[in-house]
């Protein structure tokens, strides 16, 4: 196949546009009559960037394969959620999973991202720019993961919302603002 041939294939260029990051690597052994087998695991986390994104879990006697396998494992498990002005997420959540817990925040333009471990790693490839995180409880890694995609699944858009509830879809975020402007603290000033 030439590369021209190569560069037009639609499957090549999904793939190039996929995000990759390695979370973790664990030295595993499994203790057996003979002896101890080691092996490597691998957790991993991909994204387009766009609103999809995965994580899968490969074991292998050889990191390159664990990361291989963990790789493919995402790619096949990627789920879509609706981004808030391609930016941030729609509201606040919490999810748990396991021991772990997470708290995501939706945050104005130019805040960043703030979050540690292996929430950064799914935002980054999720393409989410501002958002505030907070994990309690444990720092395992994979239930970090497993809670913070439990979060991105639950979230819903105001599209989806609309939807259900057979309403107009500006009705629905007027409504939400409304709301937000509600909760939001009243700073008072003092005269001098």
């Amino acid at each position: 196949m030439s590369k021209q041939q190569r560069n037009n294939n639609p499957r090549e260029k999904e793939k190039s546009d996929i995000t990759e990051r390695l979370v973790s690597i664990n030295r595993v052994s499994k203790t057996v009559k003979g002896g101890k087998n080691m092996s490597f695991s691998a957790l991993v986390v991909v994204g387009d960037k766009n609103g999809r994104v995965g994580f899968g879990k490969g074991n292998a006697t050889e990191v390159s394969d664990a990361k291989n396998k963990a790789f493919e494992a995402a790619k096949k498990a990627m789920m879509k959620f609706a981004l808030k002005e391609g930016r941030t997420i729609h509201h606040d959540i919490f999810a748990r999973f396991c021991a772990g817990k997470v708290y995501l925040r939706s945050a104005p333009a130019g805040t960043g991202v703030i979050a540690g471990g292996p929430m950064r790693a799914i935002f980054e490839c999720a393409g989410i720019h501002d958002i505030v995180a907070k994990s309690v409880g444990t720092s395992n890694p994979y239930n970090l993961v497993g809670a913070t995609f439990a979060a991105l699944k639950a979230l819903s858009s105001p599209k989806a919302v609309a939807e259900k509830r057979s309403k107009e879809i500006s009705e629905i975020v007027k409504r939400r603002n409304q709301a937000i402007k509600y909760t939001e603290p009243k700073t008072e000033t003092k005269a001098e």
